[in-house]
């Protein structure tokens, strides 16, 4: 029940306002996308306020009636008492319902606010002890799991807004912005977008072996390969290979975050590893080739609309314990290694299969 007294549901054909909450990270806020992009051509008449860093505004910039609200968490909104005073600026902005889609120990305190201001309130279901029977040594459920998007699409559905994620249906190629031209020159070739770094090396390529797939793909001629990434470790990695390669160009440093968005809607492919640059191609349509380390699919993580057959794994005969956790946290001891198992040929041919 929201603060009139009437179901969501029953207020289906009257404007309703609803707080989007998902504060991180880069993958997880990508996949919301494609769930409001649904979400409001069914229901035009919702507007959608998304609580998060004001760096993610342009993934949202092409979906009608969605805005951000930025959390100042390092700020304003710091602590139990800064929660407060956002629990009451966005009470002013005057939300009809709550879909948190994070669950942490922050949205669990707004929760409480919100129940206070007698604001309906529904939480991602994050399937936990399912993912606790996927990741686990012994006993092991290996089995797909629900995915995120459909995690998310739930939530919407608790608040009397069912979705059917198949009716998605990818935005247009953005416009290139001037300064992606500036950077890239023309586009003669087929641009492959590679993005080789996650949040953990349990998640990443090898090093050597990326470079056999780089000499192979660029010495076909054909294929300008644009590398992703951020940090000074990761610009320096790639400034390397841009240096060593032809045909590869970073563009680490070099573009805003709407810019790098213009340059991924205009890819052919992009090669990531199990991280957020792969969901951010998935928004697009753009063909996602991933490779998987000590993570899996199964969990649910798998980019939008990707098939089976995108993802590369390991040999998982010889490293049957794979996953071995979410988010490639955990390695166990003789797993240093798994993706040596990958060997860079299938890489390669994966990525032509889909250029």
């Amino acid at each position: 029940m929201n603060r009139s007294g009437n179901s969501l549901a029953e207020n289906q054909g009257k404007g309703m306002h609803i707080l989007v909450i998902r504060f991180s990270a880069m993958g997880d806020i990508a996949m919301i996308v494609p769930v409001l992009s649904v979400l409001v051509k069914k229901y035009p008449q919702l507007t959608i306020t998304v609580l998060t860093r004001h760096f993610y505004a342009p993934l949202f910039s092409h979906i009608p009636n969605v805005r951000i609200y930025e959390a100042d968490l390092e700020g304003v909104h710091d602590g139990v008492l800064g929660l407060g005073t956002l629990a009451r600026e966005l009470r002013e902005e005057e939300i009809d319902a709550v879909a948190d889609l994070h669950d942490v120990l922050r949205t669990n305190v707004l929760k409480s606010l919100f129940f206070f201001y007698g604001i309906l309130f529904k939480q991602i279901n994050k399937g936990r002890p399912q993912k606790k029977a996927l990741t686990r040594e012994n006993n092991k459920e290996f089995k797909q799991l629900k995915s995120t998007h459909q995690r998310y699409a739930d939530v919407f559905e608790e608040l009397g807004f069912p979705i059917d994620l198949s009716d998605y249906t990818p935005p247009p190629r953005r416009e290139l912005l001037p300064k992606v031209y500036e950077v890239m020159g023309k586009q003669s070739q087929k641009w492959l977008g590679l993005a080789p770094f996650a949040q953990h090396d349990s998640k990443c390529y090898p090093k050597d072996l990326m470079e056999e797939v780089l000499a192979e793909l660029s010495s076909r001629g054909n294929i300008k390969i644009i590398m992703f990434g951020g940090g000074d470790a990761e610009k320096e990695q790639l400034e390397e290979w841009e240096n060593k390669f032809s045909n590869c160009i970073s563009v680490v440093g070099k573009l805003r975050f709407s810019e790098e968005l213009s340059l991924i809607s205009n890819l052919d492919a992009m090669l990531s590893m199990d991280s957020g640059n792969a969901h951010l191609a998935a928004i697009f349509g753009i063909p996602v080739i991933s490779i998987w380390g000590v993570t899996h699919p199964f969990a649910g993580f798998r980019a939008f609309n990707q098939p089976m057959e995108n993802c590369i794994l390991p040999d998982l005969e010889k490293y049957p314990k794979i996953p071995t956790s979410v988010y490639g946290n955990k390695v166990p001891e003789g797993y240093e290694d798994v993706m040596r198992s990958i060997p860079p040929e299938k890489v390669v041919q994966n990525v032509l299969e889909n250029l």
